[in-house]
C-alpha cells in the first residue's frame, strides 16, 4: 500500500482524503464484470462510488470509471459479440473509455519506462496504451511489469483489461489461485459463480 492509504486505514475514522491515486482503477474490476449487462450509467455510479471512499478527487473517480467502461466494452466486443481480437478491434473496443476520459494513448515508451507515477492520470493511459499494443493476455502483463516503477499495480490494471479481452489461459489463473488463502478463493469462487 501506498503511504497515504496505509495511514487512512489504520485511523479510526477513515475518510476520503482526495487522493487521484490508481488504486481506485486497480479495484474496479470486479464491478465492470458484474454490471457489464446492466445499465452503463449504473455501473459508471457504482464505479465512483468504489472510488470514493478512499480515492474522492475527480481524477481518481474518471480512472476507476475509465476502467471500468473498457472492461465492460472489451467483453462486449470479444466475449459477447465474439469480434475477431487485432488492433483495430481492441481500439474500437477502447473508443468509450478513450472518449469518457479524454486521455491520450499514445504514447513514448521511453516517457513512460521505469516512470513511478501512482495517480490515475498518469497510469490509466499507459495501461490502455499497453493493451492497443498487445497481442494476448500474456503479452500485455509482460508489458506492463517489463515497464518497472509501480509495475504490480500497471499489470493489475493492464491484467483486468487483458481479461476481457483474450480470457486468461487457464494455466495462469490455476497457479495465480495457489497464492491465494483460503478465504480469498471462496470469495472469488462466489464471484464468480
Amino acid at each position: 500500500y501506498g503511504g497515504r492509504f496505509h495511514q487512512w486505514v489504520m485511523t479510526d475514522n477513515p475518510k476520503p482524503y482526495g487522493s487521484f491515486g490508481n488504486g481506485s482503477a486497480m479495484r474496479v474490476s470486479p464491478i465492470a464484470w458484474f454490471y457489464r449487462k446492466q445499465d452503463e450509467q449504473d455501473m459508471l455510479a457504482v464505479a465512483a462510488a468504489s472510488a470514493q471512499c478512499t480515492h474522492n478527487h475527480p481524477e481518481g473517480i474518471k480512472g476507476a470509471q475509465t476502467v471500468a467502461l473498457a472492461i465492460r466494452h472489451c467483453a462486449s466486443h470479444f466475449h459477447d459479440q465474439g469480434e475477431k481480437v487485432n488492433k483495430e478491434t481492441i481500439l474500437e473496443a477502447l473508443q468509450p473509455a478513450l472518449h469518457f476520459s479524454g486521455y491520450d494513448i499514445y504514447i513514448d515508451k521511453r516517457k513512460v519506462q521505469n516512470r513511478f507515477d501512482e495517480t490515475c492520470q498518469g497510469t490509466v493511459p499507459v495501461a490502455l496504451w499497453i493493451i492497443s499494443e498487445s497481442t494476448s493476455f500474456e503479452d500485455a502483463i509482460r508489458k506492463a511489469v517489463s515497464l518497472g516503477a509501480d509495475a504490480d499495480t500497471l499489470g493489475a490494471i493492464v491484467g483486468s483489461i487483458a481479461e476481457a479481452i483474450w480470457g486468461i489461459p487457464e494455466e495462469i489463473k490455476e497457479r495465480a489461485l495457489t497464492y491465494l488463502p483460503n478465504e480469498m478463493k471462496k470469495v472469488y469462487y462466489n464471484f464468480c459463480s
